[in-house]
């Protein structure tokens, strides 16, 4: 299961040695719905190799603005608390493997 980050735990998330993978959505985005069951797999599959999250903007003020999401869904790739990559819109499962895979 994806872990729930929030304005609170954000940079705590960011502070491991392995990749992390945000995905910022809202409950009433239609994109965001369809990418969250893919989200929710690569969660799984690469627990213990990856972080995986997803933060609600409509929750959270200050890392949405950070990190300038303009569009949803969102996905942030970080690598030793930097950031390394992002895609906005859907992605395919494969995809999203790779450029985890690319970070491992």
């Amino acid at each position: 299961m994806a872990l729930v980050i929030t304005d609170a735990n954000f940079a705590e998330t960011l502070n491991t040695d392995k990749p992390v993978l945000v995905d910022f959505w809202a409950t009433w985005c239609g994109p965001c719905k369809a990418i969250a069951p893919v989200v929710e797999e690569i969660a799984a599959e690469y627990e213990g190799k990856a972080v995986v999250g997803k933060c609600n903007v409509d929750e959270c003020d200050d890392a949405p603005m950070n990190y300038n999401i303009r569009s949803i869904p969102t996905l942030l790739f970080f690598k030793n608390g930097e950031l390394v990559d992002r895609h906005v819109g859907v992605i395919a499962k494969a995809d999203l493997a790779a450029k985890l895979d690319s970070l491992i």
